[in-house]
């Protein structure tokens, strides 16, 4: 099978087009070496992808027929991507929302006043 088929069996991508645009950008590697979108996978390869800044290192153990199941994703693929990796964007993500929820738009008027009143010294 495709390199570009298997990961959107898999689900590592939503649709082919996008598995297949980063294999061309060299996103992808199989057993070490970066892959074309045409470079056929077999059992027991080991693939590495970057995608959304995480390292993503996985195992094939078999070859699905067409995309499968979230459930049953597992049967098809072993992934060893460290922990650290997930972690980095947990902070990531919390790190962008701490100071204001999306979609809260602008500062209030309230928001305004505190925010001069901080910068003026608190007059």
């Amino acid at each position: 099978m495709r390199i570009d088929k298997y990961l959107w069996c898999t689900r590592y991508y939503k649709t082919r087009n996008q598995a297949t645009e980063a294999c061309k950008k060299g996103q992808v590697q199989v057993n070490g070496q970066v892959a074309k979108p045409s470079r056929e996978v077999f059992p027991s390869d080991e693939i590495r992808l970057r995608k959304n800044q995480i390292d993503y290192q996985l195992t094939v153990l078999e070859i699905p027929e067409s995309r499968v199941g979230a459930k049953i994703v597992g049967l098809y693929r072993n992934d060893t991507t460290p922990e650290e990796a997930l972690q980095h964007q947990e902070i990531q993500r919390m790190a962008q929302s701490y100071y204001r929820k999306k979609g809260t738009g602008r500062p209030t008027k309230k928001d305004r006043r505190n925010i001069d009143d901080y910068l003026d010294g608190g007059d």
